[in-house]
């Protein structure tokens, strides 16, 4: 699908993760062996960060800026893909492999890249995946 790149955010429309906002790694566009249709890898937040301000102490902070992160292999047809992309590397990160063998350690990994990227938010020069960044992380509200 033309739309939907690695690095896109997206929406997930159905099953567990409705409503929520991933980050395409990695896409299929004929599916592999397994799955004989178009679909992409996803890594998204379950559990979003809560709002910080500037008189919580550090230990408050950090512990409201935790994020919960899902990995999942979605059919195209049920992600909406937004505007925004962020230019998080993933796709080095995440072997498909190490998904379907160890995901428990794949999500610890992916748990510490959000994170770090969430307090680091400021530090993004570029203003269009600044953008992309700040609403990645902010939770969907509807």
């Amino acid at each position: 699908m033309g739309v939907i790149k690695s690095g896109k955010v997206v929406l997930v429309l159905n099953g567990r993760f409705a409503g929520k906002k991933a980050v395409v790694v990695r896409t299929f566009d004929n599916g592999n062996s397994d799955k004989k249709f178009g679909h992409a890898l996803i890594a998204g937040v379950d559990r979003a960060p809560r709002k910080v301000t500037k008189s919580m102490s550090k230990a408050k902070v950090s512990k409201r800026s935790k994020i919960k992160p899902f990995l999942k292999y979605v059919n195209y047809t049920h992600l909406m893909p937004t505007r925004y992309s962020v230019d998080m590397d993933l796709k080095k990160m995440i072997d498909e492999n190490d998904v379907k063998a160890d995901a428990v350690a794949v999500k610890k990994d992916l748990k510490k890249v959000f994170e770090e990227r969430f307090s680091n938010q400021k530090d993004l020069k570029n203003e269009k995946k600044a953008a992309g960044n700040a609403y990645f992380f902010k939770q969907l509200r509807f």
